[in-house]
């Protein structure tokens, strides 16, 4: 019996992804990724001034360190990056499913971010830097139409791809849907709505909270939006258009946790 093309393409999926590698650079986001144990890690690529910076590290990681020249850096990536002379070839981290992380027991009412469509690295980056410094559970994605986990998005999360978990799902609605099933509030971010986060949740403080912010520009997608349990603002002077998705993430976990 043929399998339904469903089955096969995500049986094509799972073994592009079992298959892939991505290649970290820079010495912060090298030396998180060398001292992360749930990181595979296939190939190192350091000049002799970078190994001496990061020796423990390479140690404690048990990696053969290739040395290139640092006028002629061997590792296959962007030349205009800023490597600092250490790169890494390493596997995607895998976080389990959004069920079990959601769940999960912690000190606080849980917070996790979703992300409609940004695709900019940096901003995914800035914003799971931000997710771990406000206990969020998670930073979660679509697997298409958003920034995957490279090079570029690990240097400027400055260590926290390493710590703060970054989920790919393949429908955002059906994770906002199955958060809801779980507890969670749902709120959509949008300049142009009544209501504050504050206003939302006065006396849900207590409560699981999902913010779901979209790309800048576009913002969130009419299936999104219909989605959400309510479409709140950031309670400011000006209008959200003024901050990036990035310090909106911020602001809203923060403000979110009603402190």
């Amino acid at each position: 019996m043929q399998k339904p093309k469903w089955v096969i393409e995500k049986e094509q999926a799972k073994r592009l992804a079992s298959a892939e590698t991505i290649w970290l650079f820079g010495l912060h986001a090298v030396r998180d990724a060398l001292l992360n144990p749930k990181r595979e890690k296939l190939r190192l690529v350091v000049t002799r001034n970078a190994l001496d910076k990061l020796a423990d590290a390479v140690a404690e990681a048990g990696i053969e360190p290739e040395i290139s020249d640092p006028r002629k850096f061997a590792a296959p990536i962007d030349p205009q990056s800023v490597h600092q002379g250490a790169a890494m070839e390493v596997k995607p981290l895998d976080w389990g499913s959004l069920q079990d992380i959601a769940l999960g027991d912690g000190p606080q009412p849980p917070r996790i971010v979703l992300l409609d469509r940004v695709t900019d690295p940096h901003n995914v980056g800035a914003i799971l830097r931000s997710a771990e410094v406000f206990g969020a559970r998670a930073v979660v994605a679509v697997q298409r139409h958003a920034a995957p986990e490279t090079g570029a998005l690990a240097k400027t999360a400055s260590g926290a791809l390493e710590r703060q978990p970054y989920l790919r799902v393949r429908n955002l609605a059906d994770a906002m849907t199955q958060l809801q099933d779980m507890g969670y509030i749902v709120l959509g971010l949008d300049g142009e709505a009544e209501q504050t986060i504050g206003e939302a949740l006065v006396g849900k403080h207590d409560r699981p909270v999902a913010l779901v912010m979209g790309a800048e520009g576009p913002g969130l997608r009419e299936k999104s939006m219909e989605t959400c349990d309510a479409v709140v603002r950031i309670g400011a002077a000006g209008g959200f258009g003024s901050l990036n998705v990035s310090n909106a993430a911020a602001v809203a976990l923060y403000a979110s946790k009603g402190d």
